[in-house]
């Protein structure tokens, strides 16, 4: 066999291991939708949380929260300081509904260390 070959040949062969592994865990899936192996229902994933962008401008933060899923969220805004002196600041929460964008704000005096958001079930 010519090298180019043999790398082929390696390549499929490759492929066919990574196929037959793979094969029994495919297998052992649910054969119906929301179905387990005794023909239980499968508990259902309850969609939760809003998608947050969260930007820092110098001592400025800013959130913005939307929320896609049809239960409400309620975010709220944590603002760490990078000075000893300055006062973080946990903000007031903020209920999102469904197909709803809130915007949140905080300040610190001088250099913000961290900034993030927390969510919570209604």
């Amino acid at each position: 066999m010519r090298p180019s070959n043999r790398r082929a040949a390696a390549g499929a062969l490759a492929l066919f291991a990574v196929a037959a592994l793979a094969a029994p865990a495919v297998a052992e899936r649910p054969s119906g939708p929301g179905r387990g192996h005794a023909g239980e229902a499968a508990p259902k994933v309850a969609l939760f949380g809003s998608t947050c962008r969260t930007s820092v401008r110098g001592s400025r933060v800013v959130a913005y929260c939307h929320n896609p899923y049809p239960v409400s969220d309620i975010v709220r805004l944590h603002t760490e300081c990078d000075r000893w002196w300055d006062i973080d600041a946990d903000g007031s929460p903020v209920e999102v509904g469904p197909a709803q964008t809130v915007r949140l704000t905080d300040r610190c005096w001088k250099e913000v260390r961290r900034a993030w958001v927390s969510h919570h079930r209604m």
